[in-house]
């Protein structure tokens, strides 16, 4: 005679079908911000030289939004597959990749037109262009920091934590929801507009896709762009 199936326990079945929520939301959150408030603090009390600041600066986003995606996984599931750090198509990167090409080039019209509208033209990311002064290996390890490991990091946690959660709700309140999210987290109107542009559709290829990856894709084009100018055309430009 044969003995019957084993069958799961509730609590094995609940895991098996938990995903991320409210929770890992905002656990993600607290430890971002503590991060980012702690981490720049520590930085600013040490009196360090303006270039080795900016490189620390370089490093910030993607250390604190990081940590936030960390711990959102750590909390409860402890899967990152949870979390659209899965595999997806090779065409799907290629879609992120033409999309951060896209929104490069839309950035400028965007930016003219803030700028028209409101008057500013600075944002704050300025001073990090200091790191060009340290030589080749100070602007080497800033354009990594900032053009590939911060959008890494961002995509883990807006897109991987935020808009996985949001998408609970539905699709506009995970990609317009989470786009929001992201976009007041980078805190000057201007940088805003560059937010909401990326933001969009990395939130929008998340949940089409179910991965993380078209959006760091679409997030790592832009943003090492975006490097080059803040570190080799800007300070060509003021010397």
């Amino acid at each position: 005679m044969h003995a019957p199936p084993a069958v799961p326990s509730t609590s094995s079945a609940r895991m098996s079908v938990r995903r991320p929520g409210w929770p890992e939301l905002a656990i993600g959150l607290c430890v971002l911000l503590v991060l980012e408030i702690g981490l720049a603090r520590i930085a600013f009390s040490m009196h360090l030289s303006d270039t080795t600041l900016a490189v620390f600066m370089s490093a910030l986003s993607a250390v604190v939004a990081g940590g936030g995606f960390a711990a959102a996984v750590l909390l409860r599931i402890r899967r990152a597959q949870s979390f659209g750090v899965i595999r997806t198509s090779r065409n799907w990167i290629v879609v992120g990749i033409a999309g951060g090409i896209a929104v490069t080039v839309l950035k400028i019209p965007a930016t003219m037109v803030y700028t028209a509208l409101f008057g500013q033209t600075t944002t704050g990311q300025e001073g990090w262009s200091t790191a060009s002064s340290g030589g080749v290996a100070a602007v080497t390890v800033s354009f990594l920091l900032l053009g590939v490991l911060t959008p890494i990091g961002e995509e883990l946690f807006f897109r991987g934590v935020v808009t996985t959660v949001l998408l609970r709700y539905g699709a506009i309140a995970g990609v317009f929801g989470s786009t929001l999210v992201f976009a007041l987290m980078h805190g000057k109107p201007l940088l805003m507009v560059s937010a909401v542009l990326v933001g969009l559709p990395a939130a929008e290829l998340r949940r089409r896709t179910g991965s993380v990856w078209p959006g760091i894709a679409l997030h790592i084009t832009f943003d090492s762009v975006s490097s080059i100018g803040l570190f080799i055309i800007v300070p060509a430009l003021t010397h």
